[in-house]
């Protein structure tokens, strides 16, 4: 029987020095990418190969767990990650080489004439729904694919739609972080989704503004608040109810449609004075309006293999549907040499007890191939193609052009997935969770940070709530601050780190057909991730300390 390794959050002996090396790996996948220009690909093997060498001689552990850790995250990168990029890229391919996307563009500029308010509409709205029913990378996959049809420029396209996707990201794929949060931290599921949904709802109402503002400037963001109040107080006083009053299962659907309802009725009574124009790239093709021959049977052949998307993507998010699709196929896998072989120790873990001994880590991959997300994308993709007048021989050309052109962007998620698993059995990630938690009084911002670096090192929300989820409730108690706060600030401040996950950014620059930009799309980005996360720690902070926003706590 293999022996258990236990982890160690200061190998060096000085806090300082193993803090620093445990960011390593961080340090060179960004550098290397904003600083150098380095392909996202090449970047992504190189913060891997820093994190493998940082896991074996700094933290020391073993070398078969090292492996072992690093094929289970390339394998959960590939599966069920880039199981849905592969097939949503296939999906787009085949309406754009049937020209359906130009007549979707051109109904969309019909309905809301202004660039900004597709933005909202479709970024921030209809993404948000995405983000609910299916969550990880395809609300940005789709809604940034959507705007570059609509004449956005590549990096305009890929960095609206990253901000524009934050606020729903807490309650994504039908609330899967909450319930994962409940789960590490043992706090009721419900106090968890009324605490997220005290906090979130205000950002909610700021981001339309907000990625206007991005988008076009001040002066552009206050012509049409108008459609930015509409969307984000829909959206918002949505969240809020569902959240407080029935659960996080539902908040992302409910709020999307909300939003998206109040856009369209308010655009039938108020429209912006000024039209404000995209700038016109050399790649752009002009939108008319009324192209000639184009009637209303061809918009809705344009629109039906997305409405199939819709449908396909929310039955594979109820809960029923999944676990019976489970029960046909779902074959389990413990990853040998680490499956329950690495141990968390304490703060991260609690003190062991009599009732309570300490477990060792789970590693087991879950190959559930029928309830993944992606393969509802793929049937969704396939009945679309019968449906748009594909045949079976050319959608199976069409598919295997498609891996091709999404190769590299597969290496750069199994790879930054390996990243991260790497990061998280050897430790490193403790580590630098333990040096924000050491803040005192500043703890509330600090922890709301910290959250927002567990989305940006893993790309997910409910990777973050299950890795520093059980920290942030014990430092909580050491520390004088409500323990649900402290889980729910977990995830409300990671929303804001998923605009610069290289998972995101990669799945954003695949869908625009602009892969190797990855650089400038994080620096656009960058900033607005810092900042938006800043606010909702400061918001966390008057909740922890100051009345009446402590009133807002959950008893």
């Amino acid at each position: 029987m293999e022996q258990i390794w236990a982890q160690n959050y200061d190998p060096l002996n000085n806090p300082w020095l193993s803090t620093i090396l445990a960011s390593l790996p961080i340090i060179v996948l960004l550098g290397s990418i904003a600083i150098f220009h380095m392909r996202i690909h090449l970047a992504a093997i190189l913060g891997l190969a820093v994190a493998v060498c940082v896991a074996l001689f700094v933290f020391e552990m073993p070398a078969q767990a090292v492996s072992a850790s690093t094929l289970y995250g390339g394998a959960y990168g590939l599966f069920p990650i880039g199981w849905i990029v592969l097939n949503l890229i296939f999906l787009y391919q085949l309406t754009v080489d049937k020209g359906l996307f130009t007549l979707i563009r051109m109904h969309l500029s019909t309905i809301a004439p202004d660039p900004r308010i597709q933005v909202i509409l479709i970024a921030f709205a209809f993404g948000a729904f995405f983000e609910g029913a299916a969550g990880f990378g395809t609300p940005v996959a789709i809604t940034a694919a959507i705007l570059i049809q609509l004449g956005f420029r590549p990096l305009a396209a890929c960095g609206l739609a990253l901000i524009a996707n934050t606020a729903p990201v807490a309650f994504g794929a039908l609330g899967t972080p909450i319930i994962a949060l409940s789960a590490v931290t043992g706090i009721d599921i419900l106090a968890l989704s009324a605490m997220v949904g005290r906090q979130l709802p205000l950002f909610s109402f700021i981001v339309p503004f907000w990625v206007i503002w991005a988008m076009t400037g001040f002066r552009g963001m206050i012509q049409v608040w108008p459609a930015a109040f509409t969307a984000g107080f829909s959206f918002a006083l949505t969240q809020f109810l569902v959240s407080n009053y029935h659960g996080p299962w539902l908040v992302d659907i409910f709020a999307s449609i909300a939003s998206i309802v109040s856009i369209i009725v308010l655009l039938k009574f108020w429209q912006p004075k000024t039209l404000w124009k995209l700038p016109v790239a050399e790649d752009t093709v002009p939108i008319d309006k009324n192209p000639a021959g184009v009637e209303r049977k061809d918009i809705i052949r344009a629109w039906t293999p997305w409405v199939i998307l819709v449908i396909f993507i929310f039955a594979w998010g109820v809960p029923t549907v999944k676990t019976a699709l489970n029960k046909i196929s779902a074959p389990e896998f413990e990853v040998a040499y680490l499956h329950e072989l690495v141990k968390r120790t304490p703060p991260i873990a609690p003190e062991p007890t009599i009732d309570k001994p300490a477990q060792a880590e789970a590693a087991v991959f879950k190959l559930n191939w029928l309830s993944a997300t992606g393969s509802g994308i793929l049937i969704a993709a396939v009945i679309a193609g019968f449906a748009i007048g594909y045949s079976f021989k050319q959608m199976v050309r069409a598919y295997f052009q498609t891996m091709w052109k999404v190769r590299f962007s597969l290496i750069t998620i199994a790879a930054m997935l390996a990243l991260g698993y790497v990061t998280k059995y050897s430790g490193a990630d403790a580590t630098l969770g333990l040096a924000l938690a050491k803040t005192g009084v500043l703890y509330p911002f600090f922890g709301t940070m910290l959250g927002w670096l567990g989305v940006a090192l893993t790309g997910s929300d409910t990777a973050s709530n299950v890795l520093f989820g059980s920290l942030q409730t014990i430092t909580a108690k050491q520390t004088g601050v409500d323990p649900v706060l402290m889980a729910a600030a977990n995830s409300s401040g990671g929303v804001m780190g998923k605009m610069v996950d290289a998972q995101s950014i990669v799945v954003a620059s695949t869908a625009t057909n602009w892969y190797g930009h990855e650089g400038q799309i994080l620096r656009y980005v960058f900033f607005h991730s810092i900042a938006l996360a800043a606010l909702v720690g400061i918001f966390v902070i008057l909740q922890a300390y100051v009345i009446p926003f402590s009133d807002m706590v959950v008893k």
